[in-house]
């Protein structure tokens, strides 16, 4: 036996092989290690995005090979178009550079379309925090127990104005399905709004999720202050599986394809994602990074500490719900436009 097969041989045997005979480069690690990777935030600093993106970049990291430093970018302005133009035109699409964004972007594209310099179906979706449907709610003294009610007789509803989500998802039930929300306009802010119901001089309003109810009216909850009608959203919460989604109130198939429309930025949740064109080994590093940190304890522990939607979704389904979104047929965009009321830049 030649000298070099006995000693690999002896080697194997041992348990102890030479480093240079088994290492193998790992060109995703290689890559990463010593870099610093940023996460785009559309939103300003201390706003939900920001949150959002700041409690992953603690924790992701750890599961990216190559461990590289992880930094957080604030990049707020123009309806979190600026951020979104930004990731598609100008971010190094390396795998250095992650966005986090609000989840309407995919929609204002289609419905709306002003200052649009992105494809939201060409950005690569890495996954979502989490969803947190947002809920239409009736004072529980107001006598209307469930939506059927409100299809019966009118129901007294608080909006900061149109375009609102105080306003758009009641307003669209009326026109398209004919409930009989009347809307009260004019309050300053969604605070306001909820004074008013305090105080009387409303009934209801909509807009907002579980989390953010919990975290601004605790007692409402706690108390069984509101009854929750609808939810808008893909799928139900899981804590309210007898309240109705707002698209499955839908009598046809066009009602149902422009009511998901409308619900689909809360669908969405706190989406991450990388701008076109990063390699796709990268990506699937990033992908598999990214899932992990959803799984990972410390990171979870985290996330409930700052009352984050813990629910996550996957790169696949993020895909599909924008996908769905940005290719929805032109008819039922025009629909959902004129029930949302904004007319698209030409």
């Amino acid at each position: 036996m030649q000298p070099r097969i006995y000693l690999l041989l002896l080697a194997l045997a041992l348990g102890v092989m030479p480093a240079s005979a088994v290492a193998q480069t790992d060109p995703i690690a290689d890559f990463y290690k010593g870099k610093t990777v940023t996460i785009v935030a559309s939103g300003g600093v201390g706003g939900p995005i920001d949150l959002a993106c700041r409690v992953v970049a603690r924790f992701l990291s750890r599961h990216i090979p190559g461990n590289p430093t992880i930094v957080v970018r604030n990049m707020p302005g123009g309806g979190h178009v600026l951020m979104s133009n930004y990731m598609f035109t100008q971010a190094p699409k390396d795998g250095t550079t992650i966005g986090g964004v609000v989840n309407s972007i995919p929609t204002h594209q289609v419905i709306d379309g002003r200052g649009v310099r992105f494809d939201a179906g060409k950005f690569i979706w890495l996954g979502s925090t989490g969803f947190a449907n947002l809920m239409t709610m009736a004072w529980h003294s107001a006598g209307f127990t469930t939506i059927k009610d409100v299809f019966e007789r009118e129901l007294l509803t608080g909006t900061t104005g149109v375009g609102s989500g105080t306003y758009m998802y009641t307003n669209a039930m009326n026109v398209i399905l004919g409930t009989k929300f009347k809307m009260v306009m004019g309050y300053k802010d969604s605070a306001s709004v909820d004074l008013a119901i305090e105080r009387g001089e409303v009934q209801a309003r909509g807009g907002m999720t579980i989390t953010g109810l919990k975290q601004e009216r605790p007692q409402w909850v706690s108390e069984n202050k509101v009854v929750f009608l609808v939810q808008t959203g893909a799928e139900k919460e899981a804590d309210y599986p007898n309240v109705p989604l707002m698209h499955e109130l839908a009598r046809n198939d066009e009602e149902r394809a422009i009511l998901e429309l409308i619900s689909s930025p809360a669908a969405l949740g706190r989406p991450f994602f990388l701008p076109p064109d990063v390699p796709a080994d990268r990506v699937a590093a990033l992908r598999m990074a990214f899932a992990a940190t959803m799984k990972d304890p410390d990171y979870i522990a985290e996330g409930n500490r700052v009352r984050l939607d813990m629910n996550p979704l996957g790169a696949e389904r993020v895909t599909q719900l924008v996908n769905a979104t940005v290719n929805a047929p032109p008819d039922i965009v025009a629909k959902a436009r004129a029930v949302l009321g904004t007319e698209k830049e030409k």
